[in-house]
């Protein structure tokens, strides 16, 4: 759909034109979201001028600039037209294809590291419970609590300071969980706390761990043998904790930071 003879105030709206000229190109919104991952919805709202669904206005260019190059349009254009007809001004910061439309979540490719926890947690209690109810002596094992007047001995399992050490780790478990995370590993958890942010995470070799938007409330971990290296669109918005500490850093909303985690004390980078 040619725009460039039409002025600044006959313009006809973005969503009008990505929708015209994707039926210019004979395709259907299903083709375009399959093509460019952006979701069938998103695509049927922008083409209706509703770009409230991208979550603001710094991820609707990026919406616009993948539908325009699947279907054909020129994206600059349309970009100066959504800058118009919305009263905003792009922002400073040349964000290229860091902000690119919102991706369908790829299948998980990370390790379970909650039922790792919950793994260890379970072999400390076990192993616990062994070593108390074993150490209960070896005559009469059945050192069990009768509520008559049974003949075992139970003077020996009140007695001695053997027995009283083996009633602390019921505050183990506790701790188990931070130190179930890996020594020997960098390992780190997103959170969106007050609002969501376009997050994107890869592995000491480069390889895309997590390229998405985080909806306010979801978190995501990511553990690597040597390092993590994260985008954040919106850095304000997020919490860290790094190899099970907080990042107390206080990032701005809005704000774009990229960082750097390894192993061993969190450091930023």
């Amino acid at each position: 759909m040619s725009i460039g003879n039409f002025s600044a105030k006959d313009r006809p709206s973005v969503g009008r034109i990505l929708q015209q000229a994707r039926l210019d190109a004979k395709l259907t919104v299903d083709e375009v979201s399959s093509s460019t991952r952006v979701r069938v919805p998103i695509v049927h709202a922008i083409e209706q001028d509703d770009f409230s669904r991208c979550g603001g206005d710094v991820y609707a260019r990026g919406h616009i600039r993948t539908l325009a190059r699947a279907v054909g349009a020129d994206a600059n254009e349309l970009i100066d037209i959504f800058n118009a007809q919305q009263g905003t001004e792009p922002p400073p910061l040349s964000s290229g294809p860091l902000f690119e439309a919102e991706r369908i979540r790829p299948e998980p490719r990370r390790p379970n590291w909650t039922a790792a926890m919950v793994a260890a947690i379970v072999a400390v209690i076990g192993f616990v419970g062994f070593t108390f109810f074993s150490g209960g002596g070896g005559e009469g094992g059945s050192g069990t609590v009768a509520e008559g007047g049974q003949t075992d001995e139970p003077a020996p399992e009140r007695t001695g300071n053997a027995d009283e050490p083996r009633d602390e780790p019921t505050s183990e478990p506790s701790e188990s969980a931070v130190a179930a995370v890996p020594a020997d590993k960098v390992t780190v958890k997103v959170t969106a706390g007050e609002g969501s942010s376009w997050i994107s995470a890869k592995d000491s070799n480069g390889r895309v761990l997590f390229e998405d938007v985080l909806q306010e409330g979801d978190s995501e971990t990511f553990t690597d043998d040597e390092q993590i290296d994260l985008v954040l669109g919106n850095a304000g918005a997020v919490q860290l904790h790094v190899n099970g500490r907080q990042i107390e850093d206080v990032f701005e909303m809005g704000q774009v930071q990229r960082l750097t985690y390894t192993p061993g004390d969190p450091e930023q980078g």
